[in-house]
């Protein structure tokens, strides 16, 4: 209030001088009273007549936007303009403060990896983050204050947000084609509700594969136990020749080893799925690997086929000897058991234009159907089942093929075409091919000059 007393003070003061000017005015007019009175209002109405003018710029301000000061005027003008312009200065910055906290949640809710969606009690789209847009097909901008039914017309999706039973969660099948998504809808506020959602399609196909393995496992190792369950009952209830007890003792040896296999290889996948990526810095004589894989192909042919194996190439291969080593002999064995008598089996390698390198084994065997070779690398999946028990097949060596690969950081390639032969290939990065210092010694000798 400190611009009461001023204010009165002003007021008298003009009051009294307009007043004297008039009387001074009336003794020469001869009118003293009449023009002490005059004077006296038409000062206090100048007075007036300045504030009106005063109160006239700042309601001017106060009808704009507002962006620049306030009248800076003295008095009681001017104190409300400096009250008014400190309020709104105040709740700009509250406003500000609070966009830029709303800002900050749509964007934390924004980074979520599950889709958020904000409806009103109309079932209107208030708001909704990119990734709930891409599970329901919508635009998160055009789509706003559109009716959520109208939009995403799922006849389970509808009838569980107009339920309003919400306990229980929604899953939505074959969403944006093959996924799976998982909703869940709570209400909040006056008549609102929040759905959020999850695609949950990696999960179910992780639990579809999972109890498909436990199946194909129980499957692998129960046919060869009850073989072996009925060979000892028959051994222990029926009186064999010799050569018949031979017999059944050789075929239990064989089942005893196919279920030993069946458990190496199982333990082999565990192994590779739960290491770290081997280092690239432990090389192997691809030499002397290929060596050794080649001998094993050819003891296991036993003559049957023409093997066509590599030359010294002098390469070394940065990982782990022994995975590389077990992916290589997958491949050769599947050849060898898969390719007829007399067929053409060859293992080759090649260091490619980019510097990586690539390991083959190709044959002309029977081939596999074009269906077939997605699902190739699949555990237990087989092209023939009955043919893949014949020759022995656990059903997983090209799975631990493709995981030996993923491991070292390259590729498997399958080609493959019924009648024509199949083409499997491993390619490696470059940054784990190089060639071995004996290559390097020998090049760098050839490159000197002549005479040296």
């Amino acid at each position: 209030m400190t611009w009461l007393l001023p204010r009165i003070i002003v007021s008298a003061i003009v009051a009294a001088l307009g007043g004297l000017l008039g009387l001074w005015v009336g003794q020469w007019l001869g009118i003293p009273l009449l023009s002490h009175l005059l004077g006296a209002a038409l000062a206090v109405g100048a007075l007036v007549m300045l504030d009106a003018v005063r109160a006239h710029r700042l309601i001017q301000w106060l009808r704009g936007a507002q962006d620049g000061e306030a009248p800076r005027d003295t008095g009681l003008w001017g104190e409300l303009g400096y009250r008014f312009e400190r309020a709104l200065r105040d709740r700009e910055r509250l406003l500000q403060r609070e966009r830029l906290q709303l800002d900050q949640f749509l964007s934390a809710i924004e980074a979520s990896p599950n889709g958020v969606l904000l409806l009103d009690a109309q079932d209107h789209i208030l708001w909704c983050n990119s990734v709930a847009a891409d599970h329901f097909s919508l635009d998160p901008v055009r789509d706003r204050q559109q009716r959520i039914t109208n939009l995403v017309r799922y006849p389970s999706f509808v009838a569980h947000l107009q339920s309003g039973q919400y306990a229980q969660g929604l899953t939505l099948t074959n969403a944006r084609g093959r996924a799976t998504l998982q909703v869940i809808v709570r209400g909040y506020g006056e008549g609102m509700r929040l759905v959020l959602s999850l695609d949950v399609t990696e999960r179910e196909r992780a639990e579809a594969m999972r109890r498909d393995f436990v199946a194909n496992v129980s499957h692998e190792i129960r046919t060869p136990l009850t073989v072996l369950a009925g060979f000892i009952e028959t051994m222990s209830s029926l009186n064999l020749t010799e050569a018949e007890r031979r017999r059944v003792l050789q075929l239990m040896g064989q089942q005893t080893h196919r279920m030993q296999s069946l458990v190496s290889d199982l333990l082999t996948l565990a192994q590779l799925e739960g290491s770290p990526r081997p280092a690239a810095d432990q090389w192997i004589n691809l030499d002397k690997l290929l060596a050794r894989v080649g001998a094993d192909a050819l003891a296991l042919s036993a003559g049957r086929h023409q093997l066509t194996l590599p030359g010294e190439q002098h390469a070394e291969l940065a990982g782990v000897e022994a995975e590389v080593l077990s992916a290589v002999s997958n491949l050769l064995s599947n050849a060898v058991r898969y390719t007829p008598e007399g067929g053409a089996i060859t293992l080759g390698w090649r260091i490619q234009a980019d510097g990586s390198g690539e390991l083959c084994v190709s044959d002309n065997g029977p081939g596999i159907a074009r269906e077939h070779l997605p699902r190739l690398t699949e555990r237990f999946y087989r092209v023939d089942g009955s043919r893949s028990r014949d020759t022995g097949g656990t059903g997983l060596g090209l799975s631990i093929v493709k995981h030996v690969l993923q491991r070292h950081g390259g590729e498997l390639d399958i080609q493959s075409e019924l009648g024509a032969g199949s083409r499997f290939r491993l390619v490696f990065p470059a940054a784990r091919v190089r060639l071995n210092d004996d290559l390097a010694i020998g090049a760098e000798a050839a490159m000197a000059p002549a005479g040296r």
